[in-house]
């Protein structure tokens, strides 16, 4: 359940507008239907003319909590800056529940466009597994700098258009993301599911089942200063929709 909660927060957290010098810090709650509340997010990007740093924690609440045996995701890039847009150096997932920690990093060789996959498993504090390969696809954005550079490469965001990126982490599709920018007729609905006080809205897709959603379809609501105010994961099933709004 958690990793939906990465998938909720981790790609619609990230949409935000900074300048050349800038601290942001977000959080939000994620809530599952007649569940309730099930998790939390915090997101924390630091940026200046050569570098960022995006650190984001995710960690599950109540019953998801012991449903997962507490379990906590960390997601963290680190890299610089390149006419204007971050350029990942360094896309690092550590995924921690009971006695195990699993710990993946992507560092890429933008010189040779390719991406060197490290992973490790730990066990009760000890390294149990360890490897490395390439990746089959090579991109200058991770997951993460692929969203909070979204406000600059989206320039039309009322123009009806789908999007097609490529990001390291989402190596299932082979890096594929798309966002689609919604035609007016279909805005009431993004309306009635995310609120009014949205200044453009958006559907991600990840190119992957997440529940009963087969390509993980999120509705995104993004506010004035370009921080998503609420985003939606449509008719999971079973419970209802999984939602993330913005506390902070």
């Amino acid at each position: 359940m958690l990793k939906s909660i990465v998938f909720i927060i981790g790609y619609s957290i990230a949409i935000c507008s900074v300048s050349l010098a800038e601290t942001i810090e977000a959080k939000y709650n994620v809530s599952y239907g007649i569940l309730g509340q099930i998790g939390t997010a915090k997101a924390l990007l630091k940026k200046d003319q050569q570098t960022y740093n995006i650190d984001i924690h995710l960690k599950a609440t109540g019953l998801a909590k012991v449903l997962s045996r507490g379990r906590k995701e960390r997601h963290i890039s680190k890299g610089h800056i390149e006419n204007g847009l971050m350029i990942s150096d360094l896309y690092q997932v550590i995924k921690s529940q009971g006695n195990t920690v699993h710990n993946k990093e992507y560092w890429a060789d933008h010189k040779k466009k390719r991406i060197i996959k490290k992973y490790k498993k730990y066990k009760n504090g000890k390294l149990v597994s360890q490897e490395e390969s390439v990746l089959e696809f090579y991109a200058k954005d991770d997951l993460l700098t692929l969203y909070f550079n979204l406000n600059a490469s989206v320039k039309e965001k009322h123009k009806p258009r789908t999007y097609v990126f490529k990001a390291v982490g989402a190596e299932r599709q082979k890096g594929k993301v798309s966002m689609i920018i919604p035609k007016k007729d279909d805005l009431p609905k993004y309306i009635e599911a995310l609120g009014t006080d949205s200044a453009w809205y958006a559907t991600a897709i990840i190119h992957q089942k997440v529940f009963s959603s087969k390509e993980g379809r999120l509705l995104l609501g993004v506010a004035e200063d370009g921080i998503v105010n609420k985003t939606v994961l449509k008719d999971v099933i079973f419970f209802g929709d999984i939602t993330g709004v913005r506390i902070k």
